[in-house]
This record gives structure tokens, C-alpha cells and sequence, in this order.
């Protein structure tokens, strides 16, 4: 009998526990041999012309900031919308505009509904708080629809298409002008600390800017951040293939992100293993002690009104904040503790 048969015989009853549309992609898996290995990080050029300065990533925080905000001040001021998209009802995540503001009539707005919306309008404070470049995202709890699809509507993010921010490319987490620096591994370690898991090239965009802000004309940026504040799953049986789809994780769940840790364990080459369960562990293997010290010093700098400013944006109420805010606090102390292997 050849060998992937009797494979496949040995793990199909512990993958169709999974559902047999697991069951079948690991056993494709294990026919075509795929998604076992390792995928290298490497620096790469990502768009034409000079090679762009980690500024266009990260810079440091404004020390005068006290609040959490962005750059660009275009907070949404209407409460009636037009959809852009005629398949506004067949999508999470679709265009709007303006029917009503004075100030920015016919500014198109991507529109995310479901339970991303609120933990991406923190996430995504949270980044821009500690130095990463973010589009300016909202919370909008009650709006309304104009035409065919007219009334009110549930709860969403708002993020504003602005044409002075224009997007002109997309960025992997393995092949980037970034892999080999600090900011670039201390965003993976502020990923992971939030719990935030959908780390699909084309939730990384490259903006180009109309004029320059503090000193840079472009941004790399993580967006789409509301696959965050939970945890992260993924089958066991699929640990080996590494395939999307599957889902990874929750989302904007209070149980799930009190539930899961930061830190397991650090052995005595200093490798540290995360309580992670995903498909990106190679970019999470490229992180070092001094990396999670790195990020969670920045986080720890975040005073206690910008924490409570970056849930209430998001209309957490005060207890289901609280209750994050003390989650992410424990887990920071436990990264800048991170020195070396752990007593035991």
C-alpha cells in the first residue's frame, strides 16, 4: 500500500473531528506534500526607487501625546450614508458616502460591520500610540442608509479613503525592507500581545502621502486589525500545512483573550515560545527577549487615559474595559520581566 494511503488511513479519524473539509485539505496535504516547511524571512525592496527608512514603519511616539488620536482628524460628523456598492448587503466590509456632512460630502468610507469593528477601532489606537503608522478608524454605533437599502444599521468602523493618503502597494510579513529591525519584530510582539491574528499580505498596505508627515511620504502599515482581542485557534491536525481559511482565532472576545497567556516558556538559547496557535509561527520564531522588552516598553508608556480613550472610542463600557486594559497591563509586566530563561 503507498505510503501517503496508509497516512492518511493513520490521521483521518482525529482530522474528520474536525469537519471534513479539514479532513480533506490534510489529506491533500499529505498526498501533494505541501505546507510542512519553514518559509524564510528575508528584506526585500517592496515598491521602485530608494530603499525607505524604518521611519516609513515606525517613529517615536509623540511625548507630548496624553490621548489616543490620529494624524488626520476626520472623525465621521454624518449619521445618513449612500453605499457605494450595490453589494453593500453581500459583504462585511464595503463603501459609503457622506449624504449629509457639510464638511466632507462625497468622501468615500470603508465600512466594517460584525465584531471586528470595535476591537479594530482599539487595536488600531493602540498601534499608532506606540509609534506605528495608522489610517485614522472610527466606531460609529448608530448611522443610517440612504436608497434601496435604506434605515438604520448596525454598528460599524469607519475608516475614511482620504485622497491625500493613497494607497500604491501591499507588504508581507516574510518579504519586506523591514525584517531585520527592531520595530518590525516589535510590531509582531504587539500583534501577539493583542491577540491579533489575520496576518494576510493584503491586510498590509503601503501609503503614499499627498504631503509629508514628520518627515516621511510613505507609510507601511497592519490594517484591518478587528481580527484581534481574542484567541487565537487553529486545528492541530492542520498545525503542519499552514493554510488559511480555517479561521485562527476570535475576535473581539473578552473570555477567550482573559483565557489565552502571552509568554510559555524561554529555553536556554534565549528561544522564546509563545501561547500562539497559527500558521505564522516563522515570523513569530525571528523574535527575541530584547524584541518583547522592546515593545512592551513602549506599551507600558501609555498612561492610563489612553488606554481608557482607545476602549471608549470603541463604546466598550467600563467593566469589559477594565477587564482588557488589567489583561494587557499583566501581560506587558510579563514581557519587560523577560530577561531570560525563567526560574524554575
Amino acid at each position: 500500500m503507498p505510503p501517503t494511503l496508509v497516512a492518511f488511513r493513520v490521521l483521518a479519524p482525529g482530522v474528520l473531528r474536525h469537519g471534513p473539509m479539514v479532513g480533506l485539505v490534510a489529506a491533500l496535504g499529505l498526498v501533494l506534500g505541501i505546507g510542512g516547511c519553514a518559509r524564510r524571512l528575508q528584506r526585500a525592496q517592496v515598491l521602485p526607487g530608494p530603499a525607505p527608512s524604518i521611519a516609513e514603519l515606525w517613529q517615536s511616539p509623540l511625548t507630548s501625546s496624553s490621548e489616543i488620536y490620529f494624524p488626520e482628524q476626520v472623525e465621521p460628523d454624518s449619521r445618513r450614508w449612500t453605499p457605494c456598492s450595490s453589494l453593500w448587503h453581500e459583504t462585511p466590509a464595503a463603501g459609503v458616502r457622506d449624504s449629509t456632512s457639510r464638511t466632507r460630502k462625497g468622501v468615500e468610507w470603508s465600512v466594517k460591520l460584525g465584531p471586528e469593528a470595535q476591537s479594530e477601532a482599539v487595536t488600531s489606537r493602540v498601534l499608532w500610540a506606540i509609534g506605528f503608522h495608522q489610517p485614522a478608524t472610527y466606531y460609529v454605533e448608530r448611522w443610517s442608509l440612504t436608497g434601496a437599502e435604506a434605515g438604520p444599521q448596525p454598528a460599524g468602523r469607519f475608516r475614511p479613503e482620504l485622497p491625500s493618503q493613497r494607497v500604491v502597494g501591499e507588504w508581507s510579513w516574510y518579504e519586506n525592507p523591514f525584517v531585520d529591525s527592531q520595530p518590525y519584530r516589535g510590531l509582531v510582539v504587539a500583534n501577539l500581545l493583542l491577540n491579533s491574528w489575520d496576518w494576510k499580505t493584503s491586510n498590509n498596505k503601503i501609503y503614499e502621502l499627498v504631503e509629508p508627515m514628520r518627515g516621511v511620504k510613505r507609510w507601511y502599515v497592519v490594517r484591518d486589525l478587528g481580527a484581534s482581542l481574542g484567541r487565537t485557534i487553529y486545528p492541530a491536525v492542520l498545525k503542519w500545512f499552514r493554510l488559511r481559511g480555517f479561521g485562527q482565532g476570535t475576535r473581539n472576545d473578552l473570555p477567550g483573550f482573559e483565557e489565552q497567556g502571552f509568554i510559555r516558556s524561554i529555553d536556554d538559547l534565549s528561544r522564546i515560545t509563545f501561547d500562539y496557535s497559527g500558521i505564522y509561527r516563522d515570523v513569530i520564531d525571528s523574535v527575541t527577549p530584547a524584541d518583547v522588552r522592546w515593545a512592551c516598553q513602549l506599551l507600558s508608556r501609555l498612561s492610563e487615559r489612553q488606554w481608557s480613550e482607545a476602549f471608549r472610542a470603541a463604546r466598550y463600557d467600563e467593566q469589559h474595559a477594565t477587564r482588557y486594559i488589567s489583561k494587557i497591563k499583566q501581560k506587558i509586566a510579563q514581557g519587560l520581566a523577560l530577561t531570560g530563561p525563567p526560574a524554575s
